[in-house]
């Protein structure tokens, strides 16, 4: 037996933690109604001054899959969402359920060709779109697809329409050829959608990763997958009706998904949404809501500490907070807690794992790996097991660096009609995540980098990861990202691209200097370039091949 099916990670667990849990619903609508009997005046979402209370988000879902049906929609179908983070996309998520279809969320920040392979990849024949995402993008590339039926919205619905902050500027657009959403939803409301026959292993999502390796493909998140992970976030954090809900991640994400609008739905915690992530907004709903948890990338808290006039008492209430999808510096939980009081829980997981396998428990504290400054990502969560191991695929000991292979019931079913990418990546319902790092002897888990990510400087082995958390020790240095470049004489060589605190000033000269200092020759920047902002996925990752482009 392996060290890895013993589990030692279990001992960190906080006390009375069991080591596996059972998913209470077959499915997510299950889940859902199980809340909306339970709540039904309860607040569901809250976005700026509107409310939908569970019993309206029912009722609003029903309407929206009667029209699906009346359209001619059909069991397995998939719908396209294409918004920001608005109540329509919650609707159109849990309509398109009832529907007995599968829901596409796509990123808001994809251009015309994006859209368009998106839509291709997943033969998608509804389109639920902002107006203004629909005039800009999606009606240059509709003719040439499968799309039968087209939804327009506005940001402008659901609230009052006072909120200046984020959509200043912001006007209602004709979009010819298209539906309202909202007269289709008054036309079929009080209509009952045929009952769906949804089971535990039927797609609930199509989560397209975030194509920073290639492509992107469509991981096929099951009705049990999403159940699942909803009962993670709630056990393991301690989450219930009390709570509310902080939607800083894009609803389109993988956390979205499921660290938002399945959280919500399983515990009947309001979800606030903002539209898209303005850290001056964010900080004042926080206080405004009360608000008590969120997760979210790193982004979003550095963001939120360099908020102009950002003060502690605004987050007061915010004592459960998260954070994956991209590497955490220990200096920036730190700077973190300074400013606000509050600790920032390491979670790590792939949209191929439906958010989590990886957290730390809520009472405990990550240690910091003293040879590489890592911050652990935390231990695997109830019923996951993770290996590390080697490039002939053997389990490797406590503190050997290997790559990381997770089986659990978060792992999705494959990649949508990519049998080979499925085979390949999820051998036997594994996943090799691709993932490089080590478990540590008491069980906790670190990772070092992506294996593409790795640089070869005249044969030194450097992970971008350990030269970024020393740039973010210098006070200057807000965001950090370091790549490979081509050198004449070592192949390969460090470069640094940094963006500066709002306050600070520092030269490329005084950042190579500062990591020199600290770090063996061959690992420190050679070049350090400063710009405006480092470019990143909508869900907070570093573009790197953007910026070896540069």
């Amino acid at each position: 037996m392996s060290v890895y099916d013993e589990r030692p990670w279990l001992a960190r667990y906080d006390p009375g933690q069991p080591a596996d849990v059972e998913p209470e619903f077959g499915d997510a609508l299950a889940m859902f109604a199980a809340t909306v009997a339970r709540a039904p005046e309860a607040d569901a979402i809250r976005y700026f001054d509107g409310r939908i209370g569970f019993a309206e988000l029912d009722r609003l879902t029903d309407a929206f899959a009667a029209g699906l049906v009346a359209e001619g929609f059909a069991a397995g179908e998939r719908v396209a969402i294409f918004t920001q983070n608005v109540p329509q996309f919650v609707i159109a998520q849990i309509g398109t359920w009832k529907a007995g279809g599968i829901a596409v969320p796509v990123n808001p920040m994809y251009k015309g060709r994006e859209l368009a392979g998106l839509l291709a990849d997943s033969g998608a024949s509804v389109l639920v779109c902002l107006q203004s995402l629909h005039r800009d993008v999606a009606a240059g590339v509709l003719p040439g697809s499968a799309v039968r039926t087209v939804l327009t919205t506005s940001e402008l619905d659901l609230h009052s329409g006072t909120a200046t902050d984020v959509l200043a500027g912001v006007t209602r657009i004709d979009c010819p050829g298209t539906i309202d959403l909202l007269e289709f939803l008054h036309r079929h409301r009080g209509a009952t959608p045929p009952a769906a026959t949804t089971g535990p292993d039927d797609v609930a999502f199509l989560t397209y990763t975030s194509g920073t390796t290639g492509p992107p493909k469509g991981a096929m998140a099951t009705h049990r997958n999403v159940v699942f992970n909803a009962r993670t976030y709630r056990d393991w954090i301690g989450l219930d009706a009390g709570d509310v809900v902080l939607g800083v991640a894009p609803l389109f994400h993988i956390t979205g998904l499921v660290g938002h609008v399945a959280v919500t739905l399983l515990t009947g915690a309001p979800l606030v949404l903002m539209y898209r992530l303005d850290p001056a907004l964010a900080l004042r709903t926080a206080e405004r809501e009360r608000a008590t948890f969120t997760v979210g990338s790193i982004t979003v808290f550095i963001a939120l500490m360099n908020a102009p006039g950002a003060q502690r008492s605004q987050l007061a209430t915010l004592r459960k907070i998260y954070s994956g999808g991209a590497p955490i510096p220990p200096s920036t939980v730190h700077a973190f807690r300074e400013t606000f009081g509050h600790y920032i829980h390491n979670i790590y997981g792939l949209t191929e794992t439906t958010s989590p396998s990886h957290a730390v428990p809520l009472h405990a504290e990550a240690p910091v790996d003293d040879a590489s400054g890592a911050l652990s990502v935390g231990v695997p969560v109830y019923g996951t097991v993770v290996r590390i191991i080697d490039e002939d695929g053997a389990d490797l000991a406590p503190g050997e660096v290997g790559e990381l292979v997770t089986a659990g019931p978060q792992v999705v079913a494959g990649y949508w009609e990519k049998p080979e990418e499925t085979a390949r990546a999820l051998p036997g319902g594994v996943l090799h995540t691709g993932d490089v790092g080590y478990m540590d002897a008491d069980g906790w888990f670190y990772i070092v980098d992506r294996k593409k990510d790795q640089i070869n400087a005249g044969g030194y082995k450097i992970w971008p990861r350990e030269v970024e958390d020393v740039l973010y020790e210098h006070p200057a240095v807000r965001e950090a990202a370091v790549v490979g470049v081509p050198d004449e004489y070592r192949g390969e060589t460090v470069k640094a691209f940094v963006s500066l605190r709002a306050d600070a000033t520092a030269t490329p000269a005084e950042l190579i200097a500062f990591a020199g200092e600290r770090m063996a020759a061959y690992k420190y920047p050679r070049q350090v370039e400063i710009l405006d902002e480092i470019p990143k996925t909508a869900s907070g990752k570093v573009l790197r091949r953007e910026l070896r482009g540069r």
